[in-house]
């Protein structure tokens, strides 16, 4: 059960969720009217140059057909960049096809006695488009800008993937830590967002339609007609209204103290991480005068590795054998203290990043069966899995399943082929496996569903997983710029051990405590500074 009451749980988010909902408006707003801006006039070109409709129109309808995360990805390596810009963007294309479409099925279908009317009278070609074709076309045209507008609500929920904020970054919270709550906090705003610019541009598009002359229709009706295409003009002041305030609003919850300057931490999208993003965030706010803007659930390593690279986060928590194999794409080193050494150096040299000191513990990839399974199958280490592998359905996350010292590099050590692969979210990995959905998954060490689901890890008898240390990683730049960062993130030095980095985890994951909250509480129970942090109420210490 979730651990505070639903009206506290809404109550303590209501700032955030009006910053992600200005936000959420502006990337629907922003690609709708690119969208309409290149939609309309490709829509006008291919109504006069027929040949050019089918090589347009294909080229659009197969960019649509493109996945959305697919899209973003690809963006996010073509721009190598996070954030607004390239959801903008991937949201701006799928707008492109309804408003094309309904641009040239509109100019398409005005009356031909109308044109011919309006050629007898003298009109030029320009003039025929402009004062008749387009007027009668506009709320066809409409329609399909509408439809656009709606589509781009839920694709932009897309977008917290890659760090361009908005109502997704709940779903993506909820996601990671099972949380139901979550999930909806960011979908029910959406799917009423969303209801609302479809009710708005609907009225507008009813305020356009030809009015027949049967008599007057007196002062109200035409008083409605004239709100109803102001309509999306007052939609549009709102929601820079609410994007405008969304910070102002926040920042009011967060800190009534004065703060220096602003530091960005980002995390991948699991609970591990987001704890650890807490701890980095809170030690950082209650030890110097810092404002920590939080990019949270960023996805996997490549895209807080770039984010960091390029400057739009300050640091992030990596695991010495992620970069060492991941990111550096160099051998395994089995010695912790030697892995740590070299990926220190070559971040160095290489990022102008640096490696802290670790947090202490050793989240190393665990394969993890059921324990009546171990205990029936005389399972103790990967190797016993041989014999049987051709017989068991495994349930890899996506980074498992492609990177070097995952699926690959474990199948080629220990000649391991199975039945069947899927891809797992984090968040339901361990329910698959006790759902008896799956009979391997690839835990963490460190993560308390093992024990809760009665789980057994299997020894790595071949020593094919290099350690995975825990450590803040920073970019030189902001520790040059913000000294006192190192200094308080040296204090999270050693303080974790595996078995309190799995008790945290389960606090997350099986209590259904927020990481704030949690890493809140460890921070005041170990550093005793609780009076000094101001956070939201949520993450407060201790709270």
């Amino acid at each position: 059960m979730d651990a505070e009451p639903l009206t506290t749980f809404i109550a303590g988010r209501l700032p955030e969720l009006w910053l992600r909902t200005g936000e959420h408006l502006m990337l629907t707003g922003c690609s709708s009217g690119a969208a309409m801006l290149i939609g309309i006039p490709i829509g006008m070109l291919v109504f006069r140059k027929s040949w050019l409709r089918n090589p347009a129109m294909g080229a659009i309808g197969i960019l649509q057909t493109i996945p959305s995360l697919a899209m973003l990805a690809f963006l996010l390596a073509l721009l190598h960049r996070i954030g607004a810009l390239p959801a903008i963007i991937a949201l701006t294309i799928y707008a492109l096809l309804p408003i094309v479409r309904n641009t040239l099925t509109g100019l398409e279908g005005v009356s031909p006695q109308v044109m011919e009317a309006a050629k007898g009278i003298g009109m030029t070609h320009g003039q025929q488009l402009r004062m008749v074709r387009i007027p009668l076309a506009a709320p066809v045209i409409v329609a399909g800008i509408r439809t656009a507008a709606v589509v781009g609500v839920g694709i932009a929920t897309l977008s917290a993937f890659i760090g361009a904020g908005g109502l997704g970054q709940f779903i993506n919270r909820g996601l990671a830590l099972s949380n139901t709550r979550l999930i909806l906090l960011g979908a029910v705003p959406a799917a009423l967002l969303a209801l609302v610019i479809d009710f708005t541009i609907g009225a507008f598009e009813w305020g356009l339609r030809p009015e027949r002359k049967r008599g007057n229709k007196g002062p109200v009706q035409a008083m409605i007609r004239l709100t109803a295409r102001f309509m999306p003009i007052l939609l549009i002041l709102a929601g820079m209204f609410v994007y405008f305030t969304g910070p102002y609003a926040q920042k009011r919850q967060t800190s009534s103290a004065p703060r220096t300057g602003t530091v960005i931490i980002g995390t991948k999208n699991f609970t591990e991480q987001l704890i650890l993003g807490e701890l980095m965030a809170q030690i950082i706010e209650g030890q110097t005068g810092l404002t920590v803007e939080r990019r949270f659930n960023l996805g996997g390593t490549m895209i807080c590795h770039g984010a960091l690279v390029n400057g739009e986060i300050d640091l992030y928590a990596e695991y010495t054998g992620t970069g060492l194999t991941a990111i550096l794409k160099e051998p395994v080193i089995s010695d912790p203290e030697k892995a740590l050494h070299h990926v220190r150096k070559a971040y160095h040299e290489r990022f102008s990043a640096r490696w802290l000191q670790p947090f202490g513990f050793n989240n190393t990839y665990a394969m993890t069966v059921r324990k009546n399974d171990a205990v029936q199958r005389q399972w103790h280490t990967i190797s016993d899995l041989e014999d049987t592998a051709s017989q068991l359905r495994a349930g890899f996350t996506a980074e498992f399943a492609e990177r070097p010292d995952g699926y690959p590099g474990l199948s080629r050590v220990y000649d391991l082929e199975f039945l069947e692969v899927k891809d797992l979210d984090p968040a339901i990995m361990y329910q698959a496996i006790a759902n008896r959905e799956v009979d391997l998954i690839c835990a963490f060490a460190t993560d308390g569903r093992i024990a809760a689901h009665d789980l057994t890890p299997l020894k790595d008898d071949r020593g094919f997983f290099p350690p995975y240390q825990a450590a803040p990683v920073v970019r030189q730049q902001c520790l040059t710029a913000h000294p006192e960062v190192g200094n308080a993130l040296s204090l999270l030095g050693g303080i974790l051990d595996n078995a309190a980095m799995q008790r945290l985890n389960f606090e997350v994951d099986g209590k259904k405590m927020s990481p704030a909250h949690v890493a809140g509480g460890f921070l005041k129970a170990k550093l005793k500074t609780g009076d000094t942090h101001r956070q939201r109420p949520s993450a407060k210490w201790g709270t």
